[in-house]
């Protein structure tokens, strides 16, 4: 007689608000994954506007100096995605769309500068294991205000965004790693907001930027996927930002130090805005 297996789900505080956010948001404007994730941040923490303007995915792209490519390349988005240029603000563009998008030291500043002093944008640069990830969710967990982990990652070492539930089982039972081809290869922002732990493995779960991703752009991820992508060892660095009320700060570094992270930014690949002039 085969006993019972449980499952234990989690969301993080706040994650129903980003996610109703998310869902009237997508997709993100060409280049504008970073901006995009933060702005949800900032909605998961009641800030949806400012000095009258909406806090949205451009006004966080205009205070963290994001650079847009200068034409339209489908090739760089998931599968059958158009893009979306349709921004309401100007942008300092490049030729090299291998470079645009944010720089994790801008969506910091954005993340404060935006919030007026309310949030606290902390960024982890690593290293990044199941156990640090793991545990860095638990110290979100432990939070009673909102707060979201803004994840910068490889596409690459994902699973692609629809496994059948056969496959997503046989991980959190049975520990199995076999799961689809990831859906694309860039550098990324999106939001990590739950958790589903089982016996053998703990799945993730990501709030995307595009609704071809998984079920209206969320998705979940092995730890040791995520962690992976996270880790980006064979692509320019990533790390997670942790949004958090600023009164929530010194706990965040406390709880993030105990289990071996590092506060510190990380070069993506992207330049500054400044750079280009």
């Amino acid at each position: 007689m085969q006993s019972a297996s449980k499952l234990e789900m989690t969301l993080l505080p706040g994650a129903e608000t980003l996610l109703r956010s998310h869902a009237r948001e997508l997709p993100q404007r060409d280049d504008l994954c970073g901006a995009f994730c933060a702005a949800l941040a900032l909605h998961a923490a009641g800030i949806e506007e400012r000095r009258g303007q909406a806090v949205d995915q451009d006004a966080v792209a205009l205070a963290a100096g994001t650079i847009v490519s200068a034409l339209r390349n489908v090739e760089f988005l998931p599968f059958d995605e158009q893009g979306r240029r349709d921004y309401r603000v100007s942008l300092p563009t490049v030729e090299d769309a291998a470079v645009s998008g944010t720089t994790a030291e801008g969506l910091v500043r954005a993340l404060e500068e935006l919030s007026q002093g309310r949030l606290a944008a902390m960024p982890y640069s690593g290293p990044w294991t199941g156990a640090t990830l793991g545990g860095l969710f638990d110290v979100a967990c432990s939070l009673t205000h909102p707060v979201t982990l803004l994840a910068n990652f490889a596409t690459r070492h994902l699973w692609g965004a629809r496994p059948t539930i056969s496959q997503l089982l046989d991980y959190l039972l049975g520990g199995v790693q076999d799961g689809p081809d990831p859906d694309w290869d860039v550098g990324h922002f999106a939001c990590v907001v739950g958790r589903i732990r089982g016996p053998s493995g703990s799945l993730y779960c990501v709030a995307d930027t595009y609704r071809s991703l998984g079920s209206d752009g969320v998705h979940l991820q092995p730890e040791e996927r995520l962690a992976s992508a996270i880790d980006r060892r064979d692509m320019p660095a990533g790390g997670i930002i942790v949004v958090a009320a600023a009164d929530d700060a010194q706990a965040v570094r406390s709880g993030a130090a105990e289990v071996g992270l590092l506060e510190g930014l990380w070069d993506n690949g992207t330049p500054a805005a400044e750079m280009l002039t």
